[in-house]
């Protein structure tokens, strides 16, 4: 039988959207590399934000997993493992393994704290002395994609939890004196709608990358994405068949980028550019220099290189920038216009 139409929901092929580019090469350089910090995506209603952020999860590789773990813990990774499967390992016991689909993990709305980070039984540990934990879904999208819609609107004690988790790889739940950690690496993607508001700049310069999305103007382009969309919800089996082959290729890509990205370089000097514009923007920190040196790497390496060069910074850093520039009230230049533009000023003053 065929797996496929047993899915009770199956997920628009990622190949099959059209447009919204800066939004899908987020989403690729963040599974390339997690480390870039995750993506918030921030647009009108109806631009397929959603529909895009889990379609990606279709396109990934399967994950190897210990079996009768709670933490989609990696046999050898210790970073990715739990503690008990460490012991294990310790201890010289055979592992046994599967394969699964990457996680992904949707935060609701009006989650709780314990529903995100799990819930250890105070009872059970204080009458049999057994550590008892529930584990909530940053166990879950360990090694996975946790997603987080209208995270605007997210209370700002959750959004500090998922970025200090995302940010660190690990979760810790404490309780009347008992603790347990666990691991809590996945890529953290958020999406909204800017008039129902602003993330705080502390909180959204923690994103590594910020994409904006806008409602399609051209006409053309527009009909393309009501009948691809049309025939999707017609016959959603035949348009996977239909893109089938598409999807395998960019499997097979984002599997070749995540081998190729250890060996990827990038010149001095042209992290001496990437800084200066940093600099010359005014950035605070230096997350907007690393983050920018990351996607770079990940970009280049998607695109089977294995060194960086200006036109790679050029199309990933408006990406990494825009959000972290200090609100002018008085400035009516666009944050994305103004890092293009003093990109080109320092990246071709040479040429």
């Amino acid at each position: 039988m065929n797996t496929t139409q047993n899915q009770a929901r199956p997920a628009f092929p990622f190949t099959a959207i059209v447009g919204q580019e800066e939004m899908k090469l987020a989403l690729l350089l963040n599974v390339i590399d997690p480390r870039i910090g995750g993506v918030m995506i921030m647009g009108d209603r109806g631009t397929g934000k959603s529909t895009t952020i889990r379609a990606i999860a279709d396109v990934l590789p399967e994950i190897e997993v210990v079996s009768d773990d709670l933490f989609n813990s990696h046999r050898s990774d210790y970073d990715l493992m739990s503690d008990i499967v460490k012991k294990q390992l310790d201890n010289n016991t055979l592992l046994s393994t599967h394969f699964i689909k990457v996680p992904m993990v949707d935060l609701p709305l009006g989650a709780t704290e314990d529903r995100l980070c799990g819930t250890i039984d105070i009872e059970k540990a204080l009458s049999e002395g057994i550590k008892s934990f529930e584990p909530g879904l940053l166990a879950k999208a360990n090694r996975g994609i946790l997603y987080v819609d209208e995270v605007n609107l997210l209370d700002d004690h959750l959004v500090d939890i998922l970025l200090d988790s995302a940010a660190s790889g690990w979760n810790t739940v404490e309780r009347e004196g008992i603790s347990i950690r666990h691991p809590a690496r996945f890529v953290l993607v958020g999406s909204g709608n800017p008039e129902e508001g602003e993330l705080r700049p502390q909180l959204l310069d923690r994103f590594g990358m910020h994409a904006e999305i806008r409602t399609v103007k051209d006409p053309k382009l527009r009909v393309a994405i009501v009948e691809q969309r049309t025939q999707f919800d017609l016959d959603p089996y035949s348009c996977i068949q239909k893109f089938a082959a598409q999807q395998d290729i960019l499997k097979n890509k984002i599997i070749d980028a995540q081998q190729k990205l250890p060996n990827v370089i990038i010149d001095d000097s042209l992290k001496v550019k990437i800084s200066e514009i940093c600099a010359t923007l005014d950035v605070d920190g230096l997350r907007g220099d690393i983050v920018t040196n990351r996607a770079a790497k990940a970009f280049a390496a998607y695109q089977d290189k294995l060194e960086v060069d200006i036109y790679d910074i050029k199309k990933i850093i408006t990406l990494c920038l825009r959000h972290r520039l200090r609100k002018d009230p008085l400035d009516n230049i666009d944050s994305g216009l103004k890092v293009k533009q003093i990109v080109d000023k320092v990246l071709f003053s040479d040429l």
